[in-house]
């Protein structure tokens, strides 16, 4: 996902306590800088401050950043040599969402739990043996060649 021009997101949606690999092809990486770091912080105030150096691949520089329960994701590029990719002294900045708890699965803990596996469990095989049913016998009938079992009383 390119949420501004030469930054890339390997997701949709910046998510809380989540890890994003972010790429980068801007100005740094289009002067064939040798080294890349991103200097990012979290929230309005930049805390959590943390250098990473980028790993260079022929598509840009790479890094992955584990996000914390902060609001925002901020950062910029240096080469290390003091030139800087700053958004122009904006900073780049970007909102972090929470998980939404529909998305978080309950376990289920009691008694009726089970009984309902079970139950599942259950259909789950009487469906099974209702198509193995029709696969083998439908086709024997509409041929004719089924043939029902006589008894040695008749």
């Amino acid at each position: 996902m390119e949420l501004t021009k030469n930054i890339f997101f390997n997701t949709d949606k910046l998510v809380a306590n989540s890890t994003v690999k972010i790429s980068y092809t801007g100005k740094l990486f289009q002067n064939q800088a040798e080294k890349v770091f991103i200097h990012y912080g979290f929230g309005f105030n930049w805390e959590n401050l943390g250098d990473i150096e980028m790993e260079k691949t022929e598509l840009g520089f790479q890094a992955e950043i584990t996000l914390d329960n902060s609001d925002s994701l901020s950062f910029c590029f240096n080469d290390g040599n003091g030139n800087w990719d700053n958004n122009d002294n904006q900073n780049y900045t970007f909102a972090i969402e929470e998980l939404p708890t529909s998305l978080i699965l309950q376990e289920e803990t009691g008694l009726d739990a089970h009984p309902r596996l079970r139950r599942t469990y259950i259909w789950s095989k009487k469906i099974r043996l209702a198509i193995y049913k029709i696969i083998t016998y439908l086709p024997k009938l509409i041929s004719g060649n089924y043939k029902r079992k006589i008894s040695n009383d008749e």
